[in-house]
């Protein structure tokens, strides 16, 4: 018995029929009579035929795969909006390559680099810079891309996010509710477009209540991981009585769950000596020791949404939409 992989033309010539109708069986079966489209298919089953779905990918030009570039894979923000992207995915019968830039400019445009050449059915990417010229060159190629988790005026591309100067103004608009007339907002690295949008947003807030601007302290972090909201903690606990703020918006939830935890494990108390507002409600914001009052963002539907409209990219009607979510704030036990 012969260990040769069956190919069309064995499946033909069991079937008794052309190569032309094996073709059309596997991908335009509505042109071939049921009767005949039922004996090749018979004839693919007695030989073990499985179709060479990378042959048939170059002949087209693309894959039946989608991408998601997220920004950094630590935060299950990200992870969260891939899985809404994977189950639009998988209701369309497409595959979905996951790839992590790591907050690295380098990394992200290698990984674009790579998914052109294997000819991705589409990109969707949370950048570095929406603004960046190797963007609408992916376009120009015809490979569609969706701006996920940021907003772009560039009318080439579809874009899905969440309404970020809103976010930071609901945080501050709380904590100024209940009474705090210092506040540190700890957002990771300055020019970060999603941290600049919140700081913005928690910057007018403060204006608007008639605060001392300098009383809205800006507390800039290398990353945006825990560890350097474990840093930020130490920074507070040592500065003086008069110049500590009392509450703390962090710009995203692994920030302030660093923060909470550094501030409880230093002997002060959450939120008596410091009150917290991380952004994003993962799902360790609620099951934190002291759970963390935080800014919502739908990120499964952010997903979702994003990877519908790469996919309807598809029909001849596609209208390029910036779909803008509106966030919640949602109070805990933190604040």
């Amino acid at each position: 018995m012969s260990d040769r992989t069956p190919s069309v033309k064995d499946v033909a010539a069991s079937a008794g029929v052309s190569l032309g109708t094996v073709s059309n069986v596997m991908n335009r079966p509505d042109r071939v009579s049921p009767a005949t489209r039922r004996r090749v298919e018979q004839a693919m089953a007695d030989l073990g035929f499985v179709r060479n779905e990378t042959a048939r990918q170059l002949r087209l030009g693309s894959s039946r795969t989608l991408s998601y570039v997220m920004l950094d894979a630590r935060n299950p923000f990200f992870t969260d909006v891939a899985q809404g992207i994977e189950t639009a995915a998988e209701g369309a019968g497409i595959s979905l390559f996951l790839c992590n830039s790591n907050n690295s400019a380098s990394r992200e445009a290698s990984h674009l680099a790579h998914l052109v050449e294997q000819r991705v059915q589409g990109i969707l990417l949370t950048p570095l810079d929406p603004d960046s010229p190797t963007i609408p060159a992916i376009v120009a190629r015809g490979i569609p891309v969706v701006i996920v988790d940021r907003t772009t005026h560039d009318e080439r591309f579809c874009s899905v996010a969440v309404d970020d100067e809103l976010g930071g103004r609901l945080a501050v608009e709380h904590l100024v509710e209940r009474g705090h007339r210092r506040v540190a907002f700890v957002g990771g690295p300055e020019g970060l477009g999603q941290v600049e949008d919140r700081y913005a947003g928690a910057r007018a807030a403060w204006e608007e209540a008639g605060l001392p601007p300098g009383d809205l302290v800006r507390m800039p972090t290398a990353t945006m991981g825990a560890d350097d909201g474990r840093r930020v903690g130490e920074l507070i606990a040592g500065l003086p009585g008069r110049r500590r703020p009392t509450a703390a918006f962090c710009a995203n939830d692994l920030l302030a769950l660093g923060l909470l935890q550094q501030t409880v494990a230093s002997g002060r108390a959450v939120p008596a000596d410091l009150a917290i507002v991380g952004y994003d409600d993962i799902y360790f914001a609620a099951a934190a020791t002291v759970p963390l009052t935080s800014v919502r963002q739908p990120r499964v539907e952010l997903g979702r949404t994003a990877a519908e409209l790469l996919l309807s990219e598809a029909e001849a009607e596609h209208v390029h939409r910036q779909v803008l979510f509106r966030p919640e704030l949602v109070a805990r036990a933190s604040t």
